[in-house]
């Protein structure tokens, strides 16, 4: 309990620290044009994700991941935005895990959790990002996630081989939130050996580390093709933010 009473401010010494890295280098192939930039609710994309991230009182420092192309005009963004959290942009990979690396290498050594969240996911809340720090700070790594609507079959040369329990799978979201030594040793193993990982949980798994699940939300959304910019507007003028 020691991480988690410093981060609740009920500790010894100073309060705990969170990095948080968003991963934001990838092409936007299936939306067909940059979608970090795109505007919703006449906001750009990223400076959603940005602003809630640094709205955070856990958060003291954001890293964000991009494309050599976009720096400037990101600067710029977060300049105009007064945007006071967002220490680094830096240049990331050609995969995610390089481009969180990327920002993990360049984070402050002190910091003792460290927050990954998509770029894209522009309508997380700060009550989500909280709960998974608090996790994490008790348990070491810690992700939202929401339970599966839709039975899901394991299939095989086009026929069904498996009907999954329903009851036992979640959808994972963003943040993802570790332990800081925890998730750099884990993305850097990983990578040495190849491993085929899908999300930053999946590094953690792997070397045997438990990650715990916190209260997802279905309107913490992936935007990834013209669709999703359409369930994100909807969603905003549900919330009557649009």
């Amino acid at each position: 309990m020691g991480l988690l009473s410093r981060l609740l401010g009920r500790g010894k010494g100073p309060a705990l620290t969170c990095t948080a890295i968003v991963p934001a280098a990838g092409r936007s192939v299936r939306m067909g044009e940059d979608k970090l930039l795109l505007p919703l609710g006449e906001v750009p994309v990223i400076l959603r994700t940005l602003r809630t991230l640094e709205s955070s009182r856990y958060i003291t420092e954001i890293i964000v991941a991009v494309r050599e192309e976009q720096i400037v005009p990101l600067g710029q963004l977060c300049k105009d935005a007064a945007l006071t959290k967002v220490r680094k942009i830096v240049i990331g990979g050609e995969t995610r895990s390089a481009s969180v690396l990327a920002g993990l290498r360049e984070a402050d050594p002190a910091s003792e959790l460290i927050a990954v969240h998509d770029g894209d996911r522009p309508l997380v809340t700060v009550e989500i990002i909280n709960a998974a720090i608090e996790k994490a700070a008790e348990r070491g790594a810690a992700a939202p996630a929401v339970p599966v609507k839709d039975t899901i079959k394991r299939v095989s040369d086009g026929k069904v081989t498996e009907t999954l329990d329903r009851s036992t799978l979640y959808a994972v979201q963003t943040p993802q939130v570790f332990e800081h030594g925890l998730i750099l040793g884990a993305l850097e193993k990983a990578l040495t050996e190849e491993a085929d990982i899908t999300d930053d949980c999946s590094a953690v798994e792997r070397i045997g580390m438990p990650v715990c699940l916190t209260e997802g939300s279905y309107d913490n959304i992936k935007l990834t093709t013209p669709e999703d910019l359409a369930v994100a507007e909807a969603i905003l003028e549900r919330w009557g933010q649009l």
